[in-house]
């Protein structure tokens, strides 16, 4: 009994994640396929390639169609995404960043969205560099907590940290700490992000299947003891 259930659970954490996976690669495919619009390629462009007048050559096409769509807009976003990137690493794109920061902060509303999210991307997808390196605070006596340093000083001599979220690095508090409160680790950006984001379960020296929680499934009829061997 104890074997089929430790394989059903050890087959449920492989095949997890990659359902996961892969739903939200559908999510993202029909996302972008529903805002595609259709002048782009039209269904009719592609008759020579699939003829035929039948339902099921039509449909065919339509789904050709929607898929190269995709694809289409797919890498105008990539092209797109490293043309901005190389941008704004002139002093043109520094100018136009400040421009796009001062306007979105004069509107109320759109103040707090934009700089939520820009927050968010920025912890998430910006180079690990940023975070220069993981230490230790004291916030109460005996509770330690991981933060990162940003690189920043305050006019104090304070030393600007980011206390991250656990699961949710994307958010967090930024901290102004005295030196001599910062306790120096022995390990790398990944490894306190891997300890972060796993709510403490995960070690970034075990990876697959050594990761995380080891799943141990006792059979409770093979531990007890023999039904009726009650003493009186």
């Amino acid at each position: 009994m104890a074997s089929w259930k430790r394989d059903f659970a050890s087959g449920l954490v492989v095949l997890g994640p990659i359902l996961v996976t892969l739903y939200a690669i559908y999510w993202l495919y029909g996302l972008v396929a529903g805002l595609t619009p259709g002048l782009i390629l039209q269904e009719e462009a592609l008759e020579p390639f699939i003829t035929g007048t039948s339902d099921q050559a039509v449909q065919t096409r339509e789904q050709l169609a929607q898929f190269l769509r995709v694809v289409v807009a797919l890498t105008v976003f990539i092209i797109l995404t490293f043309s901005v990137g190389y941008l704004m690493r002139t002093t043109v794109g520094g100018l136009v960043e400040r421009l796009v920061d001062n306007v979105a902060n004069r509107v109320p509303v759109i103040r707090v969205v934009y700089n939520a999210s820009k927050m968010a991307a920025e912890t998430a997808f910006g180079e690990q560099e940023s975070l220069q390196k993981p230490v230790k605070i004291e916030t109460w006596e005996g509770l330690r907590m991981t933060a990162f340093k940003t690189g920043k000083v305050t006019d104090d001599g304070r030393e600007v940290l980011f206390l991250p979220t656990s699961p949710n690095i994307t958010t967090g508090y930024v901290i102004e700490v005295k030196s001599d409160r910062i306790t120096e680790l022995d390990e790398d950006v990944e490894d306190a992000l891997t300890r972060i984001l796993s709510a403490g379960f995960g070690d970034a020296n075990r990876r697959g299947m050594d990761a995380g929680v080891s799943i141990d499934v006792v059979d409770e009829a093979k531990t007890s003891g023999p039904s009726g061997a009650d003493d009186d």
